[in-house]
């Protein structure tokens, strides 16, 4: 469980790992925002509708919702600027001709 735990919480080892810093943290802020109003509006939901069609309903989205996010960031493209040239010299402004 602990195992599981750390691969969507943990920055360093979840499929997010690949973006930029600011990139990472806005993304897992917006996931962690969801996924709080999911519960909130699970325990909420709980009085009119009932736990098994409420809870059950948020959950599969919210897992839908952050499955994509870590697929779309494990198959993003990797661009000239992610694999540094053989002799050490940068690459960020080869493509205009700098």
């Amino acid at each position: 469980m602990l195992e599981w735990y750390r691969y969507v919480m943990d920055e360093n080892k979840n499929p997010l790992r690949s973006l930029p810093r600011a990139q990472r943290f806005q993304l897992m802020l917006i996931l962690s925002l969801m996924w709080t109003a999911i519960f909130c509006t699970g325990a909420g939901a709980w009085m009119w509708y009932g736990e098994l069609v409420a809870m059950h309903v948020l959950l599969a989205l919210g897992t839908l919702a952050t499955g994509f996010t870590f697929r779309a960031t494990a198959r993003r493209a990797k661009s000239y600027r992610d694999h540094p040239a053989h002799d050490g010299t940068a690459r960020y402004d080869d493509v205009w001709g700098a």
